[in-house]
């Protein structure tokens, strides 16, 4: 099984396409990951847990 999928290849064993919707959608989760992360860790400096 191949990981990711070039634009002209004709095969359907794949996880990912190098397309533009999997390039904008692995940089929105990645950058909505990152807004998670630094919420907990200020919500844990607000309420001094670290």
């Amino acid at each position: 099984m191949k990981f990711v999928k070039d634009e002209d290849e004709e095969r359907r064993d794949y996880i990912f396409q190098k397309d533009e919707k999997t390039k904008f959608g692995a940089k929105f989760i990645i950058i909505v990951l990152i807004i998670l992360v630094g919420a907990v860790v200020a919500s844990g400096i607000h309420f001094e847990w670290f």
